[in-house]
């Protein structure tokens, strides 16, 4: 009665780092459940049994549907393309599995409305729904919530966010299912702006409300083949090539609920940037900003302070520090996995409680949204476009 058995679809890079979290979480946290990594699904027989004996599941399923049909399988954590998410999620929570499910939440609002009804009609009975927004589960970004929900900052006037990498500056890096629009729905806008969005609105306490918006695809073709599933890798210039379906950048400028205006940039061509998650709050009492290629310091100015002072950076590692406590001494530091765990001891955590989990399905379609208006305004002459 002390466990709950997760069953995970998806073993590539999302499946590592969710493996990671599922096995770490009960060995630093006082968990009310403890995870038991019992199925592993995958559609090689070949490659799920290699990765479940490498990654520490208990056993495989070749077939998603098997998987929620186990009776030993009480959580569902959806780690593949965004195109089969509304089908999983909508079949595990029908069928009384909790479900984690990576963002962004699907490839369309409708399939998004799909399944927040899903979660809706589960919740009733006890069952909960979480999307994957990992970020906010960064001890810097949760410290920077609190500050603003504080009301350090006042309220908020101006919001930046950045997302910046160059893993596809090359352009005979191979295509991969982030390239597919029938797969991935959209390409560094879902991919990686997803989650600035997220960010800019969970830590503003404010939705977007509309937005002009630009898209552009840099290369529009690449070498075909290749296991090319995750970030990095290199191709060729021999052979086939395929479309590219997707924008390789997504910029745009946006209100919010509360009045904050907001410039927004996802990029995977931005050479010599490999993770940098940015963002920067400026209010009427204070701002703050944030990079993730510096994940454990938030900085902080107060203009109540000296003039000139400038801002100040916050170590996040202080045991009061979200999450902090519970690794290792003081200044050392946290990293890109960790958020994975938090998320994994939250959920748990929530579902032990009876309690909704953050982010929700609802809070998930919001941001898919606010990126169906970003690609209606970049159709439309970067038309102002409500949401």
């Amino acid at each position: 009665m002390n466990t709950i058995n997760i069953g995970m679809v998806g073993h590539n890079f999302m499946g590592k780092a969710h493996s990671h979290a599922w096995r770490t979480a009960p060995r630093f946290f006082d968990l009310p459940l403890t995870p038991r990594m019992t199925a592993l699904a995958g559609r090689d027989a070949g490659r799920v049994g290699a990765a479940a004996a490498t990654l520490g599941w208990e056993s495989t399923e070749t077939d998603w549907r098997r998987l929620i049909e186990r009776e030993d399988v009480d959580l569902v954590d959806i780690c593949v393309p965004g195109d089969l998410h509304a089908e999983i999620a909508t079949a595990a929570l029908e069928a009384g599995k909790h479900v984690l499910c990576e963002k962004p939440l699907a490839n369309t609002v409708a399939e998004a409305e799909r399944m927040v009804a899903a979660a809706e009609a589960a919740q009733a009975r006890g069952v909960f729904a979480m999307c994957g927004f990992s970020y906010r589960r960064t001890p810097a970004l949760t410290l920077a919530k609190r500050l603003v929900d504080s009301g350090a900052l006042g309220p908020i006037r101006h919001v930046r966010a950045q997302y910046l990498q160059d893993w596809l500056t090359d352009e005979n890096t191979p295509l991969t299912w982030r390239l597919d629009k029938d797969k991935s729905g959209s390409g560094s806008l879902g991919d990686i702006g997803a989650h600035i969005i997220d960010a800019a609105q969970w830590i503003a306490g404010s939705d977007l409300t509309g937005v002009s918006a630009l898209l552009t695809t840099f290369v529009a073709d690449r070498p075909i083949g290749g296991d090319f599933v995750g970030l990095g890798g290199t191709g060729g210039t021999d052979g086939p090539r395929g479309p590219v379906t997707v924008d390789d950048a997504a910029m745009f400028t946006a209100r919010f609920a509360d009045g904050a205006v907001g410039v927004f940039e996802a990029t995977r061509f931005a050479l010599g940037r490999k993770n940098a998650m940015r963002l920067e709050l400026n209010g009427s009492k204070a701002s703050l900003a944030f990079d993730f290629e510096d994940m454990n310091a938030l900085w902080f100015y107060d203009a109540a302070d000296e003039p000139n002072a400038g801002f100040r950076r916050i170590q996040a590692t202080e045991p009061e520090h979200p999450y902090t406590g519970n690794w290792w001494p003081v200044g050392h530091g946290l990293g890109y996995e960790h958020a994975f765990t938090h998320q994994a001891v939250d959920f748990i955590e929530a579902i032990a409680q009876g309690q909704a989990p953050s982010p929700s399905f609802a809070e998930a379609l919001q941001v898919q949204r606010v990126l169906e208006a970003v690609a209606t305004s970049a159709a439309d002459e970067s038309r102002w476009t409500a949401i």
